[in-house]
């Protein structure tokens, strides 16, 4: 009998250790919830900003937090000390600690292809080209999150990018380079075009110059590969970054090198692009950066008025549409939720990625008339005159490119 009183005490004090030591799962909902409230406030959208909040013990209840932003992580802790839930928040603000000083990095490689995972397999979310500057936030399985200058988030593969402390950096940012203009070609192990290649190149190559001599730049990539390229391909960086604000017919004579170049879904170089990719990189190369994606460009610049009602008038679009404007349109029309761009070229043409890199009409009856994206545009911007204000940046007034005191 002594025996078993003996074993039931066990049995009721097992009961109630474990009880106590698992966490109440109405404060896990609710830490959940209060997660969600300032991922809400703070980073609505993955492709800026970065939040994540995840349980890693039960007793005691703790959680890892990583946030791009300071006030995200101090929000959190705030909301759940005013309601009493005692749990450990274990933060980091990125980039990671991990990393060390080296938290800044240039593409390496003609284009580097960024994802929305650090996974071969993940959806391709954009590109950045050769002597693109970068933000690191952290690496995992081989792959670096990396910020672009269009303010986009993504993962990257780590032989793309070349790490750099910040005083690397800024070398870099001061250092002469030479930007390249033809549409596509290569690098060469010398100054010959029948050496060997050291690279392919696409538009908006930024390479460090060496010297110049014989019709070729002597140019140094950011892992310090040394190449040479003709000098009537690519000019001096500098004197490209300030050049005065481009026109309209700047923008176009740009997207219409681009005409035949195939869709891709992430693409923003003349290997492939999709439609935003295409428009932002049209402006890109005559020194303005906007955002990535139509979305998010369809917030920025010159709003126009081409409505009647709740519909986009084709009639007020003609009379109201200037060249270099850019045109946004959403398949779903309830929605109203911007899936495509456009740039207009004038008497109701436009030019856009949708298949290929093409030329056409909104009006009716015209043998280029695009039906479907007549029927779907919903807006327009006009980014021309804007060139200065949030997110329509030159690129000589970027703190990405250009050195400027605390930045």
């Amino acid at each position: 009998m002594k025996k078993f009183f003996s074993f039931l005490g066990l049995i009721l004090f097992v009961s109630t250790y474990t009880e106590a030591a698992q966490p109440d799962s109405s404060v896990i909902k609710r830490v959940n919830e209060l997660s969600g409230i300032v991922q809400k406030k703070y980073a609505p959208d993955r492709r800026v900003e970065f939040y994540q909040l995840k349980q890693q013990t039960e007793a005691p209840l703790v959680y890892k937090l990583e946030v791009s932003r300071q006030e995200a992580a101090t929000e959190l802790k705030t909301l759940l000390s005013s309601e009493n839930l005692f749990v450990q928040i274990n933060e980091e603000v990125l980039p990671s600690r991990d990393l060390g000083e080296k938290v800044y990095g240039i593409a390496n490689l003609s284009v580097i292809n960024t994802r929305y995972g650090p996974d071969h397999a993940a959806e391709m979310a954009t590109q950045a080209g050769l002597g693109t500057p970068l933000k690191v936030l952290k690496k995992e399985r081989g792959h670096y999150f990396v910020r672009t200058p269009d303010n986009y988030l993504s993962w990257t593969e780590s032989a793309g990018v070349s790490l750099m402390t910040k005083s690397e950096f800024e070398n870099w940012q001061t250092a002469e380079k030479v930007i390249y203009t033809d549409l596509y070609g290569q690098a060469y192990s010398e100054a010959s075009e029948a050496s060997l290649p050291v690279s392919d190149l696409v538009a908006g190559n930024i390479m460090q110059l060496i010297t110049e001599s014989n019709g070729f730049y002597k140019i140094s990539f950011p892992d310090k590969r040394i190449a040479y390229i003709s000098v009537k391909k690519a000019r001096s960086f500098d004197q490209w970054k300030d050049l005065p604000d481009p026109a309209a017919d700047q923008i176009l004579r740009t997207a219409r090198n681009f005409l035949g170049i195939p869709y891709l879904w992430g693409g923003t170089s003349v290997k492939g692009m999709d439609c935003s990719g295409f428009t932002k990189t049209s402006y890109f190369l005559n020194g303005i950066v906007i955002p990535r994606d139509a979305s998010q460009q369809a917030l920025v610049g010159e709003k126009l008025d081409i409505h009647e009602g709740d519909s986009v008038n084709i009639a007020k679009s003609l009379k109201t549409l200037k060249a270099g404007d850019l045109l946004f349109f959403a398949a779903n029309k309830k929605t109203r939720r911007v899936t495509h761009t456009a740039i207009y070229i004038g008497n109701g043409e436009f030019i856009q990625a949708a298949g290929l890199v093409r030329i056409n009409s909104m009006i009716k009856g015209a043998k280029n008339y695009d039906d479907f994206q007549s029927r779907t545009m919903v807006g327009a911007r006009r980014m021309l005159t804007a060139i200065g204000e949030p997110e329509v940046t030159r690129v000589n007034k970027h703190p990405f490119y250009q050195r400027i005191i605390n930045q």
